[in-house]
């Protein structure tokens, strides 16, 4: 492996037809009153990428190769580093970004801490990107880039990659949960057909309680045909993590 640059001090880096006891669900049992049929709904559209794109820069005799390429978490992004080093063992360093949600992840790998992992990851960001890895192979030339060269070199690196990478929306899953009347059973099971949705649990009480998946860009749509058709005694509510 070559010598690492050392260009500054690196830092360390049941329900009743009472008022439920969930909170935010409709009583379907009640008067009509005022309505309130809104379910909170993410509005952003992120993208991933379809397959992986490179590039290659010589900036002061050093060589850096960029690469991003579709991610889904951090396991599997340790393993495309480990096998860079395989593949360059002489190199300086392998430094890499992923934006994966609670998976993201920045790393300097030896460079001057936030000179590499970071810039590459705002790059990420400021195209609206999720699900990506960005990663840069640094050979290293001999002549020292300074903090502002080196960040300007693995941002350019990642940059000119996905200038030929192409993107594709991120079919994003949104979970559901409502609680109906048994008259109202049938009808949501259509919806349910119609949408092609994934109809992951139903649970029989005194209300009939579906839990369910669909595409996010569906559910709005979705949401508001059930609210219609039930005239206010759908009841929504919200799908806590770990449930």
């Amino acid at each position: 492996m070559q010598p690492s640059e050392a260009e500054m001090t690196q830092g360390t880096h049941a329900h009743k037809c009472v008022a439920p006891r969930n909170k935010g669900v409709m009583n379907p049992c009640a008067k009509p009153g005022p309505r309130d049929d809104r379910v909170s709904l993410p509005s952003s559209m992120p993208q991933t990428l379809r397959a992986p794109a490179h590039s290659e820069l010589i900036i002061k005799k050093s060589r850096f190769i960029g690469c991003v390429q579709p991610m889904a978490d951090r396991a599997s992004a340790q393993a495309v580093v480990d096998a860079l080093w395989r593949e360059h063992p002489g190199a300086a360093h392998v430094c890499w970004a992923l934006l994966a949600g609670g998976q993201s992840a920045a790393v300097d790998d030896g460079e001057p801490s936030g000179t590499a992992g970071r810039p590459m990851l705002d790059v990420l960001r400021h195209q609206d990107l999720e699900g990506v890895l960005a990663t840069v192979v640094r050979y290293f030339g001999g002549v020292k880039l300074g903090a502002g060269g080196l960040v300007r070199a693995y941002t350019d690196a990642v940059a000119q990659a996905l200038l030929t990478a192409e993107k594709v929306t991120l079919q994003r899953m949104q979970s559901l949960r409502c609680a109906v009347p048994y008259a109202l059973e049938g009808l949501v099971r259509r919806e349910i057909d119609a949408a092609g949705a994934e109809l992951i649990q139903v649970e029989h009480g005194s209300l009939v309680q579906f839990d369910l998946r669909l595409p996010q860009s569906q559910a709005e749509g979705f949401v508001g045909r059930l609210n219609d058709g039930g005239q206010g005694r759908v009841g929504w509510m919200e799908i806590h993590h770990g449930e």
